[in-house]
C-alpha cells in the first residue's frame, strides 16, 4: 500500500493532479498494488470522476454545517467522492488533542477512513485511543529529506511503533524521506503495511518510473 500525498505542489494541483492520478491508476492496475492519491479538496471531485482509484483528501476540520469560513467540511469532501482523509500531518497538525479527536469523530460519522499521523511513540500511543483506520509514524524532521529516510534513520522506532500498533490491531504506515525500494522494503520487513510518499513521486520528472521503483520494495 502506497499513499501519495500531492500536497500543494504545482505538479499535484488542478489538471496536473488529474493527470498524475491517471498515471498512478494505470500503475496500480498493472501491478495490483493499492495506491491511494491524497489530494487537495478542490481536486477531489474531478479526480474521482476520471479514475477508479480510492481518492483521499489531505485534511478535514472538526466542523459541522454553519459559519466556518475557510474550513474543510467532512460532508463536502465525502460528497465529492473522497473515501478517506489524512489527520494531524506534520504540516497541518492539530494544536489541541481534543480538536484532533473531534476531527476523527467527524470523519467517521460521515464515512471517511482516516490515516492519523504521529511524530513519535508517545503521540502514537495517544492517537491509537482514537481508533483511526490507519496510523502513521512520520518524524517531522525527516519530511521532505533528500539525504535520508525514516527507514534508514529510525528503524528501531519503526519496530517499536509496529509493536505498539499490533497490540490494538491498527495497521501502521510509515513516511518521511521515503525515496527508493530499499526504504519501502525495510519498512515492510519491520512490520508496516505501507508507506506515505510525496515529493519523490509528485515532483518527479517521471512519476511512473518512480512509483514502479517503490513498488519493487513491496515484492
Amino acid at each position: 500500500m502506497i499513499f501519495v500525498n500531492f500536497k500543494t505542489y504545482e505538479q499535484g494541483t488542478g489538471e496536473s493532479a488529474v493527470a498524475l492520478v491517471k498515471v498512478l491508476e494505470q500503475v496500480a492496475l498493472d501491478s495490483e498494488v493499492k495506491i491511494i492519491p491524497v489530494l487537495q479538496p478542490a481536486d477531489v471531485k474531478e479526480a474521482v470522476e476520471n479514475c477508479r482509484l480510492e481518492i483521499w483528501v489531505q485534511h478535514i476540520d472538526p466542523v459541522t454545517f454553519g459559519a466556518h469560513t475557510g474550513f474543510t467540511l467532512p460532508e463536502a469532501v465525502f460528497e465529492d467522492g473522497a473515501m478517506g482523509t489524512f489527520l494531524n500531518h506534520s504540516e497541518h497538525k492539530f494544536e489541541d488533542f481534543n480538536d484532533l479527536k473531534s476531527a476523527s469523530e467527524r470523519a467517521k460519522k460521515v464515512g471517511l477512513k482516516t490515516l492519523t499521523f504521529a511524530a513519535d511513540i508517545n503521540e502514537l500511543e495517544r492517537i491509537l485511543t482514537l481508533a483511526p483506520t490507519f496510523v502513521a509514524y512520520e518524524p517531522p524532521e525527516l519530511v521532505g529529506s533528500k539525504e535520508t529516510s525514516v527507514a534508514k534513520s529510525k528503524p528501531d522506532v519503526i519496530a517499536k511503533a509496529v509493536e505498539v500498533t499490533r497490540k490494538v490491531g491498527i495497521p501502521l504506515v510509515v513516511g518521511a524521506g521515503i525515496k527508493d525500494k530499499q526504504d519501502v522494503r525495510k519498512s515492510i520487513e519491520l512490520g508496516a503495511v505501507g508507506v506515505a510518499v510525496a515529493s519523490d513521486i509528485v515532483k518527479s520528472e517521471d512519476a511512473r518510473r518512480e512509483i514502479l521503483e517503490l513498488i519493487e520494495g513491496l515484492k
